[in-house]
């Protein structure tokens, strides 16, 4: 089956005057640089993220330094600036967020574990790809029954994107608690960055974090995949308009994520972007099923 990306978002083009913005995301302590922070602009579609070094740079139309800048990072509190003050200091100094994790648990094992959303190739029916500026797709699990659970495995389905030439892109692995209220990503539930590669020969990145001590909460889990928009994930994708019938261009970020339809409910998907998080729902047509990203965990029950 043809691969059906589902962009989430598309470029902003205009032909306003270009400026070139850059600058360093670095500690507000130590000065050291923060790799794969994403920066974008609130009330836009532009969006960038530093690199090894923290450097980050990105063509934008003047008007734009009159606009506020969104800046995040694990492990650090969110930043917001107006983008012409963060064009003259060159520099982005973020605060370390302070809040306690959970101490890691070394638990016996009761020999039980479980896959949940179990994924078979023949399952996936389409893809997430990116564009425009960084975004963190999130898909809930819910926790059934009583028992303990911690996360042993986490494993992320891919689709090759056959106009990516590159042999690898990189993306994050974000782990979230669940706000009992909103019932939307909370808490980051390790604040160890988490920088995944993807293969284009493999079809799957799998990682064992049983040794982080992961407790399932009570509420469920989000596993989230955060885009980074790094010049070695950057492919142009080109194509026909369906109605003016132009050869369109864009950019776009890899990996594409692999998708599958999932019939139970419980399984959401949410979208962080421009600052909040939102809900992102594609039904199949007539039995209503929610397109999902392709993700199994594999929990364990301890004492």
């Amino acid at each position: 089956m043809r691969l059906l990306c589902m962009v989430l978002f598309f470029a902003y083009t205009g032909s306003a005057q270009s400026v070139f913005f850059e600058g360093y995301v670095v500690d507000s302590k130590s000065d050291s640089p923060i790799p794969y922070a994403n920066l974008s602009f609130l009330n836009s579609l532009k969006g960038t993220s530093s690199d090894e070094n923290g450097y980050f740079y990105l063509e934008i139309p003047e008007a734009f330094l009159q606009k506020k800048v969104h800046i995040s990072s694990l492990g650090y509190k969110d930043t917001i600036a107006l983008g012409a003050s963060l064009q003259l200091a060159k520099r982005i100094k973020m605060v370390e967020e302070t809040y306690a994790l959970d101490e890691v648990v070394v638990a016996q094992s009761l020999g039980d574990s479980q896959v949940w959303n179990p994924i078979s190739s023949y399952g996936i029916k389409s893809g997430f790809s990116s564009a425009a500026t960084p975004w963190v797709l999130a898909l809930y699990f819910p926790n059934m029954g009583a028992a303990t659970k911690y996360l042993e495995t986490i494993t992320i389905f891919m689709r090759n994107e056959g106009k990516f030439k590159s042999g690898s892109s990189k993306f994050r692995l974000r782990i979230y608690d669940v706000d009992s209220k909103t019932k939307k990503p909370n808490r980051d539930l390790t604040q160890k960055s988490i920088v995944l590669e993807s293969n284009s020969d493999a079809d799957f990145v799998s990682i064992d974090v049983a040794s982080m001590g992961i407790k399932v909460p009570r509420e469920g889990i989000y596993i989230g995949l955060e885009w980074l928009f790094l010049p070695s994930n950057w492919y142009v994708n080109s194509y026909e308009h369906a109605i003016t019938k132009r050869n369109v261009s864009e950019d776009r970020f890899a990996p594409t994520f692999a998708a599958v339809y999932q019939k139970n409910q419980n399984f959401k998907t949410m979208v962080y972007g421009l600052g909040e998080w939102s809900d992102f729902a594609i039904k199949s047509r007539g039995n209503g099923q929610n397109l999902v990203p392709a993700i199994s965990i594999k929990i364990s029950k301890k004492k």
